[in-house]
């Protein structure tokens, strides 16, 4: 993967950027993290928000595409309207957001939770840093997509391997056309993500 580095990179260190940034959506400063399946983004994410949250001395929520129903055959923003209603919305205005979580193992919804209108919100998920996204900040992960696939049946079962592959080029299609990879403030390598550390490296891009 060619934006790999030597120069490690640790989740205290990227937090303290983030939060010296200017709010992006109203008083907060949405965090996208985005990337193909199974590329590490559910690994590095809640990291990311456990440091943003040790650093603020203040809880940082995070909301996940996953936290939505989105079937298999779905196109990958699905999950995008009801978050934008229920959550960024409100948030934007000033006050707090709403969201109830999609289990997935038995579809139904959790209860509901109120997302703070402070700090950092970080958002995970396909589509999360698509350019209608508000992000103070947009950070790809990937890896190589055998391992991704490897980590998606492993976490879903192999009966979803077709379902899977079909996803992967929904997908794939939706990062070309909208450009999500070139927009990103930070390109991570999802191979390794699970340590206090990680590689990455800011690029140099022109995407608008």
């Amino acid at each position: 993967m060619p934006f790999v580095t030597d120069v490690p990179t640790t989740y205290p260190a990227l937090a303290d950027l983030l939060l010296a940034l200017p709010p992006s959506a109203g008083p907060v400063r949405l965090v996208a993290v985005d990337g193909p399946s199974g590329s590490g983004k559910s690994t590095f994410a809640p990291r990311l928000a456990a440091a943003l949250g040790e650093a603020a001395s203040a809880a940082m929520p995070l909301v996940r595409s996953d936290d939505f129903r989105v079937p298999w055959d779905a196109d990958p923003l699905t999950w995008w309207p009801p978050f934008e209603r229920d959550v960024l919305t409100p948030i934007m205005a000033g006050h707090p957001g709403h969201l109830r979580r999609y289990d997935w193992h038995r579809d139904v919804y959790g209860p509901d939770e109120e997302l703070p209108p402070a700090g950092a919100l970080v958002v995970e998920g396909v589509g999360a840093a698509w350019r209608g996204s508000p992000a103070a900040f947009r950070i790809w992960v990937d890896a190589p997509r055998d391992l991704r696939r490897a980590r998606a049946l492993q976490r879903d079962g192999l009966t979803y391997a077709d379902a899977w592959d079909a996803w992967s080029g929904r997908e794939s299609r939706h990062f070309a056309s909208d450009r999500t990879r070139e927009r990103a403030d930070l390109l991570v390598d999802g191979t390794a993500v699970a340590g206090p550390a990680f590689h990455a490296v800011r690029p140099t891009q022109d995407a608008t």
